[in-house]
């Protein structure tokens, strides 16, 4: 079982196997979490690195070198944008973080950090999103230490409650 940990930072500088970057479809970095992970990596060496990936759909997962960042690999998943629930956000979130812990077990890591995928600009809930986070971390079967690395209190403080009431 996968061993959860919350914490509050920059993910750009978490030391971890893997980190996961909540990317966009065509992985050409852009603002908040995709594009400080793209300027701590390396921008010019992770753009070339993902255009040979040809984009990721929705709920999948690539990797990359982690290049200058304190971690070996990324892993890039694109979060679902909210529609209000109808349109197959649960499973399409779920399915990046399990994609995204799959592909950590295909590269032998050990420990993983994760943003809060699809909260920000995609517009998702973060209370929902952090339910279904906690619930598909707790539930995945191969050992690994996951670390939810939170940006905010408010971001914190939804996945801690999440985790609690798990």
């Amino acid at each position: 079982m996968a061993q959860l940990k919350i914490i509050k930072g920059d993910i750009t500088k978490v030391h971890v196997d893997a980190i996961v970057n909540a990317a966009n479809e065509r992985l050409a970095g852009g603002g908040g979490v995709d594009g400080a992970i793209h300027r701590a990596a390396g921008m010019q060496q992770l753009n070339a690195a993902c255009k040979k990936l040809h984009g990721c759909p929705t709920g999948k997962a690539k990797v990359t070198s982690g290049f200058n960042l304190p971690a070996k690999y990324i892993i890039h998943t694109v979060g679902p944008i909210w529609h209000g629930g109808n349109h197959r956000e649960p499973k399409l979130l779920s399915n990046c973080y399990r994609n995204s812990l799959q592909q950590a077990v295909n590269y032998h890591c050990k420990t993983i950090a994760f943003p809060s995928i699809s909260t920000g600009v995609y517009g998702y809930p973060l209370g929902k999103a952090a339910k279904i986070t906690v619930n598909v971390i707790k539930q995945f079967p191969i050992q690994l230490t996951v670390t939810m690395v939170c940006f905010d209190d408010n971001t914190y403080r939804a996945y801690v409650h999440a985790a609690q009431q798990h």
